[in-house]
């Protein structure tokens, strides 16, 4: 339908007078385009599908009208929202709370992983009309028999490509399935890919399409430009253009909860009044943290894109992305915050060098410049810090305290016998908690200034991004980081695998001269004596590819770098996809799924790569994971192949290297060494193994 519609005000919609109240007492009474064209559907009772980004008022669009059919005296649940995230879930839980506030009785529960099982099955029995959450850890209280949907009016599906991308979409489609004939349903999405447009096909009766018009067109008042550093720069360079440009309300977005909580206190650590927003923080507490932005109590506020949803500060007047948006769509909403009430806004991207491409389709995409800047050094800093305390001591001379002080001057200048500049310089430096008030020029940059900054600093960024990219391929990047905040400090990676090089060389010198020398027996019979005393060892030769090995023996790849593989014991029988793992263990734990790595699934297990250094809280979080009826019931992987030397994690049972390369064992412990003299593979094993025997624990 189009999304243009005659309807003007909330009180034309039709909603009950307690719903109509809430919205009233928020001070709402135009409804946004998305929220026009289906609340006179969902009032009712017919499906809808909507096409509505982010950011467009969406929420309202089904909470209203469905609190507006709620029936408060029954216990039942009767309103099931399904949403990919966490955050979101929170958010959109407490927006229904928030609109159905002057309904008695009503209860409205957040159900989602990562927390207490205990606290969700108590609520879910004391009887939640809307219940609020993300598929896998719904799944979970169905399959336990704690949900009962026998009740349900209607089911919503929020940001439907979301959870596609997530690997949701199975999920999704067995919770529907056990919902009662009848049902109302909608789904909202801001694209429609087809898998999400065969789930409507399937699941929705003739429903009611409502489309908004994407909007990509970014405000005239708003400059945008992109500062090109490395990822462990970025709160360096944050810093820095807080301090050298002229802000007032600032908002850095981020993309997840943890990066929020990181960086607000890393710049309170710099003398910035900085707060997270994102989706755990209670309504109560958000609603006065925007307080705080709006009365200039709180000058930079750092969110996640769900955190900052309706967030509406006149006085906003920078939008900084520390962590890229991931489409167009996400980028205009996010630099919309500013550039209001006739202001010039102003837009920055802090972007790594090798991300200059998504950068160009951010340009294509918006029909917009992205101009780039340059990197604020030490003299335009000190600038601004300069400017704004000689603003603050011009103010200050108006002050009533100034003559009661100035005795007090006089009196400490008697005593110390010290010049007025003195004494001034010494408030100065009491005044900035004895930091230095000027900044001096990073080495690095210094030297570069000197020889030329222009050419030679584009040319040092371009050599830093190829080595940033790298870092990054290797786990060293913003992947390899993921459990720091956990677990401390981690060792550089390359000083952990100098250790090992050495000795390891060392081994492989050592068994192919024993080769050489006839000191391991190329081939004989072996007893069943000889295998219990591990005296001896027959090679035998399987000269099978990789494509001609049953799916069982195949040998899992490489792990990367800053990478560690771990065993979950779902697989192929169980018709698990990546997905099925990737969107679990995401939104189980918070991690953004790009820092999950490759994914192998094997016939009754799969092997899942994950930054190393995994928290042990995390770990026994994850064996609990449901996916597909099943717990994931992790564990490390025995045999881990890195970087071509073989590495087992400490107390690992298993093979040795699969690298190619030998691997040299004392006596009596293990296995028996392998050796390669040239020629097709060797794989040793102990006798009476079958070849091709599987080498990860069942």
């Amino acid at each position: 339908m189009d999304s243009s519609n005659p309807v003007v005000c909330f009180s034309e919609l039709g909603l009950v007078d307690a719903v109509q109240a809430a919205v009233s007492q928020k001070g709402y009474t135009t409804p946004t385009p998305i929220q026009a064209g289906t609340i006179p559907f969902l009032l009712e009772g017919r499906d809808v599908l909507g096409q509505a980004s982010t950011g467009t008022g969406k929420t309202a669009a089904f909470a209203l009208p469905l609190l507006s059919r709620l029936d408060a005296s029954s216990r039942q649940t009767q309103v099931l929202v399904l949403t990919p995230t966490r955050e979101l879930a929170i958010q959109v839980a407490a927006s229904f709370t928030n609109y159905g506030r002057l309904i008695p009785q009503l209860n409205v529960q957040a159900i989602y992983g990562g927390a207490s099982y205990v606290g969700q099955i108590r609520e879910l029995k004391r009887g939640a009309q809307v219940v609020v959450g993300t598929p896998g850890r719904i799944m979970d209280h169905l399959r336990r028999g704690v949900m009962d949907l026998s009740g349900l009016k209607c089911i919503v599906l929020d940001e439907a490509d979301e959870m596609l991308r997530m690997g949701f979409v199975e999920d999704v489609r067995w919770i529907l399935e056990q919902t009662p004939e009848g049902r109302q349903c909608a789904l909202f999405s801001a694209t429609m890919p087809a898998p999400i447009r065969k789930i409507a096909d399937e699941h929705l009766k003739s429903p009611a399409v409502v489309t908004i018009r994407e909007e990509t067109a970014v405000a005239a008042g708003i400059r945008s430009r992109v500062l090109f550093t490395s990822h462990r720069d970025k709160t360096q360079a944050l810093v820095r253009i807080l301090e050298s440009e002229e802000t007032d309300g600032v908002i850095v977005f981020v993309k997840t909860r943890e990066t929020t909580v990181r960086v607000a206190e890393e710049l309170q650590d710099r003398g910035f009044t900085s707060i997270a927003l994102n989706g755990d923080i209670p309504q109560k507490q958000r609603e006065q943290t925007i307080q705080q932005l709006r009365s200039g109590r709180l000058d930079v506020l750092v969110a996640t894109d769900v955190a900052a949803r309706g967030l509406d500060v006149d006085r906003i007047s920078h939008v900084i992305n520390y962590d890229m948006p991931h489409d167009s769509e996400s980028w205009v909403h996010r630099i919309g915050r500013t550039g209001r009430a006739g202001r010039q806004g102003e837009a920055i991207l802090l972007l790594p060098f090798h991300e200059r491409r998504r950068l160009q389709y951010l340009e294509r995409a918006t029909g917009q410049t992205i101009s780039e800047m340059q990197y604020p050094g030490a003299g335009a800093v000190n600038a601004r810090r300069i400017q704004k305390l000689k603003q603050q001591l011009t103010e200050a001379l108006q002050s009533p305290q100034i003559n009661s002080l100035r005795s007090l001057l006089k009196d400490l200048q008697a005593e110390t016998n010290a010049a007025a500049e003195d004494l001034t310089a010494a408030a100065i430096v009491v005044m900035n908690n004895d930091r230095p008030f000027l900044m001096e020029e990073e080495p690095r940059r210094a030297r570069q200034r000197e020889n030329g900054a222009g050419d030679r600093r584009e040319r040092a960024g371009r050599e830093q991004g190829r080595r940033d990219f790298r870092a990054e391929r290797e786990g060293r990047g913003e992947r390899g980081n993921q459990w720091q905040r956990n677990d401390g400090e981690r060792r550089p990676e390359a000083g952990r695998f100098a250790a090992q090089r050495p000795a390891r060389v060392a081994d492989h010198q050592a068994t192919t001269q024993a080769v050489a020398q006839n000191e391991i027996t190329p081939a004989r019979t072996v007893t069943r004596d000889d295998h219990r005393s591990h005296a001896d060892v027959r090679p035998q030769t399987d000269v099978r590819t990789e494509q001609d090995r049953p799916r069982r023996e195949r040998r899992p790849d490489r792990v990367e770098h800053g990478m560690e593989r771990f065993r979950v014991e779902v697989g192929h029988e169980h018709g698990v996809m990546p997905g099925n793992l990737v969107g679990a263990i995401a939104n189980e734990i918070g991690m953004d799924s790009k820092n999950i790595g490759r994914i192998q699934i094997m016939d009754d297990h799969s092997f899942v790569d994950m930054p190393e250094g995994m928290p042990r809280a995390i770990f026994r979080q994850l064996k609990e994971v449901v996916v597909l009826g099943r717990h994931l019931r992790i564990s490390r992987a025995e045999e881990v192949v890195r970087g071509g030397f073989g590495r087992r994690p400490q107390g690992a049972g298993g093979g040795g290297a699969r690298t190619g390369r030998p691997a040299h064992r004392p006596a009596g412990r293990g296995k028996p060494p392998q050796a390669r003299t040239g020629g097709p593979r060797r794989n040793v094993r102990p006798a009476g193994k079958p070849a091709g025997a599987r080498r990860h624990a069942d």
